[in-house]
């Protein structure tokens, strides 16, 4: 059985900072890539960034391009999305995703496993 488990999501402030983690069990993790995609209240869930199986290759949405870092440890099954300089814009539910790929995939519609989400609340 496949899981993929968010944490890390709080209330900040704008200018601060979050790192999320997504801890994955019951897959091949070093032949996924991994992805994280965000979706705010009444809006359609949108790519944030993803990176390759091994690391070496990444992409980010120009809205967080600058802030937002994606990064993976294959040792730990674990990927992260360092956030930096949030703003209340980047309020969402954040959500990890996994697929079997060989590049980077940034269409959610192209994942084929999810996690539950975690909150990330940014006042102004």
């Amino acid at each position: 059985q496949v899981q993929l488990v968010e944490s890390g999501g709080g209330l900040v402030q704008a200018g601060d900072s979050l790192r999320l983690s997504c801890a994955v069990s019951g897959l091949i993790f070093s032949s996924a890539c991994m992805g994280w995609f965000r979706q705010a209240p009444g809006k359609e869930r949108e790519f944030v960034a993803a990176i390759s199986r091994f690391g070496s290759n990444t992409r980010n949405a120009e809205s967080v391009k600058g802030r937002f870092t994606i990064s993976r440890d294959n040792a730990k099954n674990t990927v992260y999305l360092q956030m930096n300089s949030l703003k209340p814009e980047d309020t969402a539910v954040y959500y990890c995703a996994a697929k079997y790929s060989t590049i980077v995939e940034v269409s959610p519609e192209r994942y084929d496993y999810w996690g539950q989400g975690t909150q990330v609340t940014v006042s102004s």
